[in-house]
């Protein structure tokens, strides 16, 4: 019930008990306990004909419970809170350096509590902490993470353990690529419009994360959706760093991407060659996906403006992808959340495997 709830919005009993396939009475009761522990609320009727007892819908609670998700890379910390209806509480970032995993933890325990009682939710159901890793696990289990050589001390050690201990809360760990995808899934209502969803998460590096039927596809040993071996450290690759990596070269002044917009006034036939690169090096994954995956949707998340990576898209969808003829085609589009879906998707993971009818 909640399943059907978080997918496809409010219901009223009815239709619910319809949609599950299961007897009023029953759907009563499961509703009424659901109510009492404050995950399910009725919501205000739009029926105001007068006429009998009015429809009243029910709906995923936002009081149920809270959740937070971390990530951090290239020396920033980004923290996402959300509730149980995958509303955004808060969204902070700050510059941290590297810190090794215990360090992180501590860290992330004290903003924790700090964001905690700015939001007043101390008292409140906690459902977990997501953590959001640049790197596939080395094994199904996700101990131990291949993480990027810039976060020293992360790499082939038992994660799990070491952010369990030090921060003493239920935590769970996923790739970046698949938490964006996650976040693609629950906050765009992408989940409401088709079942098989494919994210290009195009950062710091390049990877991709896939939805089918609300589960995401992990693969035999946790690396489904690792394409950035497929585009070589050394040379140029369709990713947030080499396009600051080209534009440095050229002599812009650009020091994160957060300050892309201002910084590359003057450079636009650069970012023109870089488009049109960065499209043909895609180009190829892209098409594997579509004969793969059969996806209703295609999404590019990035933290670059979107912008550039309409552009991009838009290169892509004029005529480069190959969509069986017996389907309609499924224009790519660019997220709108930005350089905020790893964070947003590491706090959706608790309530995600919370309600999803396969979580693994």
């Amino acid at each position: 019930m909640l399943w059907q709830l978080r997918t496809q919005g409010a219901m009223p009993r009815t239709e619910l008990s319809q949609a599950l396939q299961v007897s009023n009475s029953a759907l009563t009761k499961l509703s009424r306990n659901l109510i009492s522990l404050g995950l399910v609320e009725e919501q205000a009727s739009a029926d105001v004909s007068g006429r009998g007892r009015p429809t009243v819908p029910l709906t995923i609670s936002p009081a149920g419970g809270f959740a937070v998700g971390a990530t951090v890379h290239k020396g920033v910390l980004e923290i996402a809170l959300v509730d149980y209806a995958g509303g955004i509480i808060s969204l902070t970032s700050e510059d941290v350096g590297a810190p090794d995993p215990l360090a992180f933890a501590r860290l992330l325990e004290q903003r924790i509590t700090e964001l905690s009682v700015r939001h007043k939710l101390l008292g409140g159901r906690f459902l977990g902490v997501g953590i959001g890793l640049p790197g596939p696990p080395t094994g199904r289990a996700g101990d131990r993470w291949n993480i990027v050589n810039d976060l020293p001390g992360w790499r082939d050690v038992p994660l799990r353990q070491i952010l369990d201990d030090a921060l003493g809360l239920p935590t769970m760990l996923d790739n970046d690529a698949n938490l964006s995808a996650l976040a693609e899934y629950y906050l765009d209502d992408t989940v409401r419009r088709a079942a098989t969803v494919v994210v290009f998460l195009l950062g710091y590096g390049i990877g991709a994360g896939v939805i089918e039927d609300g589960r995401l596809l992990k693969g035999e040993f946790g690396g489904a959706g690792d394409i950035g071996g497929l585009y070589p450290m050394d040379r140029p690759r369709p990713s947030t760093m080499d396009l600051l990596s080209v534009l440095r070269e050229a002599g812009c002044q650009i020091q994160s991407v957060a300050h892309c917009d201002q910084a590359i006034a003057g450079h636009e036939a650069l970012i023109e060659r870089w488009l049109e690169r960065a499209a043909g090096q895609l180009e190829l994954v892209v098409n594997s996906a579509i004969s793969w995956f059969d996806p209703g949707e295609i999404i590019f998340s990035s933290p670059l403006p979107q912008s550039i990576m309409t552009r991009l898209a838009a290169r892509l969808n004029q005529g480069q992808l190959h969509w069986p003829p017996h389907r309609p085609a499924a224009a790519i589009r660019v997220s709108r959340l930005g350089g905020s879906s790893i964070a947003l998707g590491a706090a959706l993971l608790p309530i995600h495997a919370s309600t999803a009818v396969s979580f693994w």
